[in-house]
């Protein structure tokens, strides 16, 4: 994984998978494994789409490993303003960091940057495509609240077809025998590219509208939200925005071991009274962030192995 760029899921095999999440869990347990570690690093995050989350939790991790953090979170306050291209961008900041995490709206960005990169390159989300460190993140809270990756049963809600944290996971999961059900209203159906890997793959999944038919069958309900900045047309996104919204009531007479994840960040998908509940663990996920991306950072700069 040594100097590996990370731009999707796929371009990580199942046992480096599970030494990202080893490492990641070592990191969480104890501080003194990446104290310093990035001691004399820089790393840079170039966010030409607007981030929260997985930008903070990329600055996180870099701080508590001794690195530095350069970059840019708004694309109007770099020389992209100017015309500047992409090309010419990353070969620029390739001359002052050692890694590269970059988000950008445009499919294929990510993969295209690292062609032309002398660093690595981490990718944090192009467009609609992949998000492949969110699913990691995703790997490793699965595996800390179910024990296993292997035979689950995980419903997916909402935002299917744009949603490329579902994308990253759906591949990424389909390594575990798992049952998949896909709830989301017709027009966020997940894409046919997904359902053909699954098909080729002998994963047994299902579609449906109505989430209260397979909550209590579920180990995992996976909330997404309706992101209005992939619409085109603003009516649209007003028919689906509040498509579903998860209740604490809906999640009586489930499993007793099911957790509710979401990427965040949430709108009105999931009701707050979930949030007082022994089911709800997306808070938890977000931090599982911070430690994920330590490890794959480590790993990916010959820190660890």
């Amino acid at each position: 994984m040594k100097n590996k760029s990370l731009i999707s899921i796929h371009d990580y095999s199942k046992d480096d998978y599970f030494k990202i999440l080893e490492l990641a869990d070592r990191f969480r347990k104890n501080s003194q494994e990446y104290e310093n570690l990035l001691s004399g690093k820089v790393v840079a995050t170039l966010f030409f789409e607007p981030s929260t989350r997985t930008r903070l939790s990329f600055e996180s991790a870099v701080q508590r490993m001794g690195g530095r953090i350069i970059g840019f979170s708004d694309p109007g306050s770099s020389s992209v303003q100017k015309g500047e291209s992409l090309k010419d961008t990353i070969l620029t900041v390739a001359q002052y960091a050692d890694l590269i995490v970059m988000r950008h709206p445009i499919e294929g960005s990510a993969r295209w940057a690292s062609e032309v990169s002398p660093v690595p390159i981490i990718n944090a989300g192009d467009g609609a495509n992949q998000h492949p460190t969110q699913c990691l993140l995703d790997l490793y809270t699965i595996k800390e609240t179910q024990n296993t990756l292997e035979n689950l049963t995980i419903t997916f809600v909402g935002d299917l077809k744009y949603g490329r944290t579902v994308h990253s996971l759906i591949q990424a999961m389909s390594n575990f025998n798992p049952v998949f059900f896909l709830v989301s209203p017709e027009s966020l159906k997940l894409p046919n590219e997904y359902k053909l890997l699954l098909d080729e793959r002998n994963i047994n999944y299902s579609e449906h509208k109505d989430l209260q038919e397979v909550i209590k069958q579920s180990d995992i309900v996976y909330v997404t939200r309706v992101q209005r900045e992939r619409f085109s047309d603003p009516m649209e996104y007003e028919k689906v925005k509040n498509a579903y919204v998860l209740s604490a009531s809906m999640l009586e007479g489930t499993k007793p071991n099911l957790k509710v994840l979401h990427p965040l960040p949430r709108v009105n998908e999931i009701s707050t009274d979930v949030d007082d509940t022994q089911k709800a663990y997306y808070f938890q996920q977000a931090l599982n962030g911070v430690f994920t991306r330590m490890a794959i950072m480590a790993l990916m700069l010959g820190l660890k192995n």
